[in-house]
């Protein structure tokens, strides 16, 4: 296991692009992640460890040999880190192949939504209500941003998400067929308690600006989450756990 002690050291920067290129992930074909628990996640449900930075120490852990491990000083770890006061480690893992998605009973679709958090809380949720999908069209926030993963709680890695622009995904959710469900507020929406999700897509756009007038114009129907009076919306990923629920309830 190399020790490395200074911040020219390649794979530090290799790290730090890693944790704020988008790109650079996309082209090394790998993501950063961070935290014991995370890492024995991704083991657990077999994601393709890269390598390790460890912080002063390394714990025993099973890796594959073709992991490559390495040790930092915390100083030097945390310069290389995303995340404030991380004990570590920070791990790499292989961005999956695209492989064709079997049968999907229902799906989540973000439009727009650009804060990672957001995402990666809705990846969580919709795994922990047993989705089908997460579909993410649009400027969504990167997948395989840090705080994507970090807020996925390890769900990322057991999860089926899809990535496709708007146009392929009609002609996906078609060839599925699911219809597909808007979360807007317009004259023909419908409270969401009036009508079945069970077999459907259920799309979500930004914070900001909700769904575009082109997603809601290739929907099926428009539908409504009640609420009081004096509430205008919902956070994004909140309104995708109460959709999700009310799907797989």
């Amino acid at each position: 296991m190399e020790t490395i002690t200074s911040r020219k050291n390649a794979y530090i920067r290799h790290v730090r692009l890693l944790a704020t290129d988008g790109a650079y992930r996309r082209e090394q074909g790998e993501y950063l992640c961070d935290g014991i628990k995370t890492l024995r996640e991704a083991l657990t449900y077999g994601a393709r460890v890269t390598s390790v930075l460890w912080k002063d120490k390394a714990e025993s852990i099973s890796l594959s040999a073709d992991t490559v491990q390495y040790l930092a000083p915390a100083a030097l770890f945390d310069y290389a880190s995303p995340m404030q006061n991380s004990p570590g480690p920070l791990f790499t893992v292989a961005i999956r192949g695209c492989s064709k998605p079997g049968k999907l009973k229902n799906a989540i679709v973000l439009e727009g939504v650009q804060d990672p958090g957001n995402v990666g809380t809705v990846i969580r949720t919709a795994n922990a209500f047993g989705m089908d999908a997460v579909i993410l069209t649009g400027a969504c926030a990167d997948l395989y941003h840090p705080k994507t993963v970090r807020a996925s709680m390890g769900a990322i890695f057991r999860q089926t998400v899809l990535e496709m622009d708007r146009e392929f995904l009609s002609a996906f959710l078609k060839d599925q067929g699911l219809p597909l469900y808007a979360a807007a507020l317009d004259e023909r929406a419908v409270d969401v308690r009036q009508i079945s999700l069970r077999h459907a897509a259920v799309a979500v756009g930004s914070e900001g600006r909700g769904l575009s007038p082109a997603m809601i114009a290739m929907c099926d129907q428009t539908v409504i989450i009640p609420m009081g009076p004096d509430s205008e919306s919902l956070n994004a990923a909140v309104a995708a756990a109460v959709l999700m629920w009310e799907t797989c309830r």
